[in-house]
């Protein structure tokens, strides 16, 4: 409960608690001392200091993808700056991340003063001024409109599912404001429903259901981003009409479900994902956002105007929109419209007159007992990672061969998988799993990344040693960008990277009791796997050695038309 007087810091912690975020990630500077002050005051949320600005950025993006909300804490100018790539990643991929930064006192922004972390030119709005391009909207906090303007970004963050940026100077954090009174406006973050416009939607779907010899279901990344994941999978029990994600919106849905054809990824999918997407006479597509990474380089064969589209605010049918028309609420009206055109037959749940196979867990490659021992290679490797994810289980995957290689393999119910395919920022995935490993402290995560993009933001090991965080960690030592070699270069010298000894890095980060293994054929793979999960308590670091140019099969198709789409005149 907030009291009829507080501090504006204490008010801004309060609110955050108040939706659920419990930690907050950043990295101390002068100006925002006085704010660290109040947050190591404060009974509901816990200090993360991170290596730098840019790891924290990216674990308030993972904690937000599980959680609902991340916050992040800057000082201004060089500290803003250095998170501003992981917000902008945030806003590219609808994950709603509170940043706030604190600059010099207003006493030397009245008078211009030519201060550190400014551009000495007295203009302290210069960098608020950079983030309007990757925030949903902004804020200059004082103590007169503290109580509106922190509610105000806060739900806007909520309904919109994107980054806001708030910027106080640093006596404010600790002026004296009055609570707000009432109920907070935090609540009311939903978009509006237009009944109407909804009860037509339900009525012109159903003509349009009823016309059609076969549908399936597309879901994707915006159904977990904006709260319908419980939505979905009734309407899915309800009818299992066959369905599928995108790699971005992998796990939004049970993958053991009967119904389940697997990841589409246009030309590029298994053909018998690809015929039960793009051979629908009505595709239902939810959450729905194509990017080349996702739609196999944009050969899907999907015809955008056609078939029901289900956005966040607004359903559309064959191009029209029913305005007012949330996804939560579209998927459960269309769901009871489906129960009716398309039930499930009680004796073998078959869709219509077609029965649908589950996909099973998919076995790793035919090897041998002399194959067992000799170089491990991708084809192996995937399949076998992800026959080891538990129910339940948090999976990020960093951009590259850990991405591709693991979003076409099956998962378990109830897990979650994590990756950045649009924004695709090289070395996001380490500092992520942190924020995601905090956000649901009670579930082991699971980690799969490059050597490249490890030695981007390896030094967020450190701070997962530091908070007693025991997550596996997968890192495929393949020699450098293996994804840009296939690309361009294979051979090239940019696509090499200095080699570091990854055994001994977790001791030198400060994890202390971190369990190393190193795994270079299928035998010691399946070994140390099955170490990994024998030690629960410690960290593990498990290193896996492939060849430069040894790749997932999805991702050598996708790379090949890179290539093609960038030297293309």
């Amino acid at each position: 409960m907030i009291s009829r007087e507080t501090t504006v810091a204490e008010y801004f912690l309060d609110r955050l608690a108040s939706v659920g975020v419990d930690h907050l990630f950043g990295v101390p500077g002068d100006y925002n001392l006085a704010f660290l002050d109040k947050v190591m005051e404060n009974s509901r949320i816990t200090w993360v200091g991170n290596a730098n600005e840019l790891g924290a950025a990216y674990a308030a993006d993972g904690y937000a993808r599980v959680r609902g909300m991340g916050a992040l804490l800057t000082t201004c100018g060089v500290g803003e700056l250095s998170a501003m790539n992981g917000v902008a990643g945030s806003y590219a991929e609808y994950v709603p991340v509170v940043h706030l930064t604190t600059g010099p006192s207003t006493a030397m922004e009245t008078a211009g003063a030519s201060v550190h972390h400014t551009a000495g030119d007295g203009d302290f709005e210069r960098f608020a001024r950079a983030q309007l391009s990757v925030s949903v909207t902004t804020a200059t906090i004082t103590p007169a409109n503290a109580a509106r303007e922190i509610d105000r970004v806060l739900a806007t963050a909520l309904r919109e599912k994107r980054p806001v940026y708030l910027r106080m100077a640093s006596d404010v954090a600790l002026s004296r404001m009055p609570a707000r009174a009432g109920p907070s406006p935090l609540a009311e973050r939903a978009f509006p429903v237009d009944s109407a416009s909804l009860e037509r939607f339900a009525d012109d779907a159903a003509k349009k259901l009823a016309d059609a010899h076969s549908a399936a279901v597309l879901a994707d990344f915006l159904v977990d981003r904006f709260g319908a994941r419980g939505q979905l999978d009734t309407l899915l029990r309800g009818c299992q009409l066959p369905f599928a994600t995108l790699s971005m919106g992998k796990t939004v849905a049970d993958e053991t479900l009967p119904s389940y054809v697997g990841v589409y990824s246009g030309a590029y999918s298994d053909p018998r994902t690809q015929q039960a997407v793009e051979d629908a006479d009505v595709l239902i597509r939810a959450g729905v956002r194509l990017a080349d990474t996702t739609s196999g380089g944009f050969s899907h064969r999907i015809e955008i105007d056609r078939g029901i589209d289900l956005q966040p605010a607004s359903a559309f049918i064959d191009g029209a929109e029913y305005p007012g028309v949330p996804l939560g609420l579209a998927l459960t009206a269309l769901g009871a419209v489906l129960a009716t055109h398309f039930p499930v037959d009680p004796v073998t749940c078959a869709v219509g007159t077609s029965a649908t196979e589950p996909a099973e867990p998919a076995e790793p490659a035919e090897v041998t007992a002399r194959q067992r021992h000799q170089p491990l290679r991708q084809s192996y490797l995937w399949p076998r990672v992800a026959r080891s994810v538990q129910e339940g289980q948090i999976v990020v995957a960093e951009q590259g061969t850990s991405f591709f290689g693991l979003c076409t393999q099956p998962f378990p119910a109830n897990s979650r998988f994590i990756g950045q395919p649009l924004w695709a920022s090289i070395g996001y995935s380490l500092p992520a799993m942190l924020g995601a490993q905090l956000a649901s402290p009670h579930d082991r995560c699971l980690l799969a990344i490059g050597d490249g993009a490890a030695q981007m933001t390896m030094q967020e090991l450190g701070t997962l040693g530091r908070y007693d965080l025991t997550p596996i960690i997968l890192l495929v030592n393949n020699s450098g960008y293996t994804v840009e070699r296939a690309i361009n270069g294979p051979h090239a010298a940019y696509n090499d990277i200095a080699p570091w000894n990854w055994q001994q890095l977790p001791a030198a980060l400060g994890v202390g009791d971190a369990l190393c293994l190193s795994a270079a054929t299928p035998n010691e793979l399946d070994r140390a796997l099955s170490a990994a999960e024998a030690a629960p308590d410690r960290l593990v670091l498990l290193e896996v050695h492939t060849d430069p140019l040894d790749l997932p099969e999805l991702l050598s198709d996708l790379a090949a038309g890179l290539s093609k789409r960038n030297t293309a005149g």
